[in-house]
Order: C-alpha cells, then sequence, then structure tokens
C-alpha cells in the first residue's frame, strides 16, 4: 500500500459574487466532471455570444456569408494574442486532427518517406500519418518513449529513429493517452538541422501552456482552443511559419482560395464558424475573471491533489500501488494506474468511460499505454478538490468491484 505524504487541497475558485466558479457554466450538477480533457466545457457567456451570432446569420443569411471572412480575421486576432503569435500565422481550423490532416495533405512526400510518431501518439492522427505514407510508398515510423522517460530519455527514444528516409516527424506536445509533455523543443531544433518538416500536434496545450508556441521552431503547430481554453467547440489553430505554408491549402476549397496563407483559410462557404467567433469571449472571460496565470497554478494543484486521493483510495481498498510514474507530466493531467482487468486498450477503456458515466454519475477518461489500463484526471476552474473526494470514496470502490468480477 502506498505511504505517500499528503498533498494539500488547493482553495477552490470562485466568482466575483463569491458563488462558486461552476455557475458560469451549464455543467448538469448531478454528475462529476473529471474529464476536461477530452470535450472542455463552454462557459455560459460563450455559449450565449455564440447563440446571438447564430441568430444573427439567420435573420440575413446573404448579409452575414459574404462578410464572414472578415469576423474570421477578426476573431483570429484575438485567438493569436493569446496563444502569443503572429496573427499573420494563424490560421482556424474545425480541430487538432484537421489541422494534420491539412497539413499531411498539403505536404509533398518523397517516395519512400517516412514518418516518424511516437507510441504515445492520438491514435486518429496515427492513422492519418500511415495513410499520408502509403500515398508516397513510404511507411510510419514509431519511436517508443518508456512512460516514466524523462526529458533528455524521451529526446534521446526520438533522435535515434531519425534516418535518411525521414520525410516528416509528427509529435504531440502533450500526449492525450498518457498526459505527459514531450520535448518538441529539442526535437525541433534537431529536424531543422537536417532540414526534416515537423509538424507539432498540440491538441491539449493552449490554455495549459502559457505560450505553447514559444521558442518552438517548427514548420507547422496544432492545437484545441476548445480544451483547455474553453472555446466554443471547433475551435482550433493551424500555425505554420517558413516557406512550406505557401503550399499549405484547406481541405475544402473555396473562393478564397488564390489568397496567400492565411486568408485563403478565412473562406469556407456556409460552414458554420461561430464557435470561431465567439472563441473570443471564452478567452476574455476567463482572464477577467481569474486571469489565466491564476487558472493554471489552481489546475496544477488541483490535479495533483486529486491524484493523490484517487491512487490513495485505489492502494487502501486493493492493497495494491495506484502511482502512475509520468517522466514529465502535463501542467494539467495526471493518471493513475487502475486493475489490469480494467481498460487495458482503446476499446474496453471505452466501454469503461461510458458504464462509469450511466452508472456512477462521473464522467471520466480511462486510457492505456503498453497493455496497461490507467484513469486520467484532468481540471479546470469550475472543479474543486470535493470532485476527486467524491470519486475515491464513491466511484473507486465500484470500479474495484467491476475489475474483480471481470
Amino acid at each position: 500500500m502506498s505511504t505517500r505524504l499528503a498533498v494539500a487541497p488547493p482553495k477552490p475558485l470562485s466568482l466575483p459574487d463569491g458563488g462558486p466558479a461552476a455557475g458560469a457554466w451549464s455543467l448538469a450538477p448531478d454528475l462529476l466532471h473529471l474529464n476536461h480533457g477530452s470535450f472542455g466545457a463552454v462557459p455560459l457567456a460563450a455559449q450565449r455570444e455564440q447563440d446571438r451570432l447564430r441568430e444573427r446569420a439567420e435573420r440575413a443569411p446573404v448579409v452575414w456569408f459574404p462578410a464572414q471572412p472578415q469576423r474570421i480575421a477578426a476573431a483570429r486576432e484575438a485567438l493569436a494574442a493569446f496563444l502569443r503569435v503572429s496573427v499573420d500565422d494563424l490560421a482556424l481550423v474545425p480541430n487538432a486532427s484537421a489541422g494534420v490532416s491539412t497539413v499531411l495533405a498539403s505536404l509533398t512526400l518523397a517516395p519512400g518517406a517516412e514518418i516518424l510518431v511516437t507510441d504515445h501518439g492520438y491514435g486518429a492522427v496515427t492513422m492519418a500519418a500511415r495513410r499520408a505514407a502509403l500515398r508516397c510508398g513510404g511507411r510510419v515510423r514509431t519511436a517508443h518513449v518508456p512512460l516514466a522517460a524523462e526529458a533528455d530519455e524521451a529526446f534521446e527514444a526520438i533522435a535515434e529513429q531519425i534516418g535518411d528516409t525521414t520525410g516528416l516527424i509528427l509529435l504531440d506536445q502533450i500526449t492525450s493517452a498518457t498526459g505527459r509533455l514531450l520535448p518538441v523543443g529539442r526535437v525541433a531544433e534537431l529536424a531543422r538541422e537536417r532540414g526534416i518538416p515537423f509538424l507539432v500536434d498540440g491538441a491539449h496545450a493552449p490554455g495549459m501552456l502559457a505560450a505553447p508556441l514559444d521558442g518552438l521552431d517548427c514548420d507547422f503547430w496544432t492545437g484545441n482552443l476548445h480544451k483547455f481554453g474553453c472555446t466554443p467547440r471547433g475551435t482550433s489553430a493551424l500555425v505554420v511559419r517558413g516557406p512550406l505554408r505557401e503550399g499549405l491549402y484547406p481541405l475544402i476549397d473555396s473562393w478564397g482560395g488564390e489568397l496567400p496563407f492565411p486568408a485563403r483559410f478565412d473562406h469556407t462557404g456556409t460552414q458554420d464558424t461561430s464557435a470561431w467567433l465567439a472563441a473570443p469571449t471564452a478567452l476574455s472571460f476567463v482572464e477577467r475573471t481569474w486571469g489565466w496565470d491564476t487558472v493554471r497554478g489552481y489546475l496544477g494543484a488541483l490535479v495533483d491533489y486529486g491524484q493523490h486521493v484517487v491512487a490513495e483510495a485505489f492502494a487502501r481498498h486493493s492493497g495494491q500501488d495506484a502511482r502512475a510514474e509520468v517522466g514529465t507530466p502535463a501542467p494539467a493531467l495526471r493518471l493513475v494506474r487502475l486493475p489490469d482487468t480494467l481498460g487495458p486498450d482503446r476499446f474496453p477503456s471505452d466501454v469503461l468511460r461510458d458504464r462509469a458515466a450511466a452508472e456512477l454519475g462521473a464522467e471520466t477518461a480511462f486510457t492505456s499505454f503498453d497493455g496497461v489500463a490507467y484513469l486520467r484526471l484532468s481540471a479546470h476552474v469550475y472543479n474543486t478538490p470535493a470532485d476527486y473526494e467524491e470519486f475515491a470514496e464513491r466511484c473507486v470502490p465500484a470500479l474495484l468491484a467491476w475489475s474483480r468480477a471481470d
């Protein structure tokens, strides 16, 4: 059984009127929401702004849609400022996977080229890489990075897989399944030295990292603002620097196709872009109410506490250590090891997620790596230490009972 030192719970954040932070969201109060990392959660202020924009579009579609590119360009300025990048480098896409697909569709790989990924990569993105490699007669090469690997070991594991046939390096900045940071800055330097295009999947980075592209000299970077940034879903950035961006086009052609990057991405036809246009409202709401630096500090302290109390509960009830040693954990994601019979790969993990929501009233994330099942905890400002304490008290015994029944 674990004998870890106690971790102090942080003081919950509140609204200016003293009410709980959760009051700014529409999340169901009868559920435990411990999986912000999957789909995010949109503040009421941004929901209302998105509704207002949709209503305005429906009142006069012929007036709205021709002017939509100008509105998108204005929204990009606010989102670029949040990410601390130049607005001229940033295009908007529906999600990080779409950003990856956009790059893969536009990039010309040499015959037989390899795309380098890691075994921590997001499954849908790795599948897209395989299809891109097949089109040029190449293949995907996978670097194994141990879960507990620190930054130096992780870098060496990736670097040793780079070879003469490497045509693209595609890495997560923050891994989805394992909640760890990868040394993308150092890999970017090596890729630049060898003349290899580098695409960074920063799906979880916006909001969790204050400036995810600072010191990161990559060719392409894409990240979801609708996760830890809390913008309406479908709001993601594609940041492209250098000469390769001149060959980058949206996945769907529109009348802006002959414009330079990123203006060509502002022309989306009849696509509902109200999420993009309402995104600045979400970002500014969080900044005005708490400040993003305060939020990031709170999230880190809260997931540390949540990991501690949930892992201790598993250890207390099972007699087995539930700690997960992650080399460079992401600021707002933590893992707790599960019994081996619970969710050792993706599909059992999804079944477990759905069962926990239906039977335990807990929205959670179950994941796996290298044949080991984990509970992935995340947090945002609407969460409090009591959420993780309730999960530890009420849900952990149920999960252990399920593991024994299975």
